[in-house]
């Protein structure tokens, strides 16, 4: 009778094992990538803002886990090209119209992808600081993170949707991962 009950005990001590890793394997882990974009807009797209332009900058994302959403943000900076220039003197600021753009996304929707994941949702970005850009102020993003074999997560692109396109055209904006860690409980409110 002892044994009975024993082996019974150990029967749902070895299911609840079981499920608890089963849900560990399951739950999305807390993420903070780093990383910066380095890309080019087409030069007759969009036609109101006379490309191409070089568009830079640093951006992080933190995947928060469970309930799988993420934050994101954007420092970029855009000027244009050589061949952007207009009035053809390459030396004057002026005519590169250099300016700055914030890009904020928060609790943006997680997705998962073959090679990655994706995050959706309304962007706020700034132009030069200034809220609302000049384009408007009603823009969604999709952020794509993508890796392959050797680097699980090593590429970034970031569209936009919206009035943000009108500014920064319909082409995904590339970019590379320079970090991906997991964050530690402790580690969850040092942003640094």
């Amino acid at each position: 009778m002892k044994s009975s009950h024993f082996w019974k005990a150990a029967h749902v001590g070895v299911l609840v094992l079981a499920l608890s890793i089963s849900a560990l394997a399951q739950t999305p882990k807390h993420m903070r990538f780093r990383g910066v974009f380095g890309d080019y807009t087409p030069a007759n797209t969009p036609a109101s803002v006379a490309g191409p332009w070089q568009i830079g900058g640093e951006w992080s994302l933190e995947l928060k886990g469970e309930p799988d959403k993420a934050d994101f943000s954007a420092a970029l900076t855009m000027v244009h090209s050589d061949l952007g220039v207009t009035g053809g003197d390459l030396n004057t600021p002026k005519a590169r119209n250099a300016h700055t753009h914030h890009v904020t996304l928060v609790d943006g929707t997680v997705e998962p992808l073959t090679n990655g994941f994706r995050v959706t949702g309304t962007a706020i970005i700034t132009a030069n600081g200034v809220f609302p850009p000049p384009f408007g102020a009603s823009s969604s993003v999709q952020i794509d993170i993508t890796g392959g074999d050797s680097v699980t997560y090593s590429n970034i692109q970031m569209t936009f949707s919206g009035d943000a396109p009108a500014h920064f055209g319909a082409q995904p904006i590339n970019g590379v991962v320079r970090s991906a860690r997991e964050v530690r409980e402790f580690e969850r409110h040092d942003r640094r």
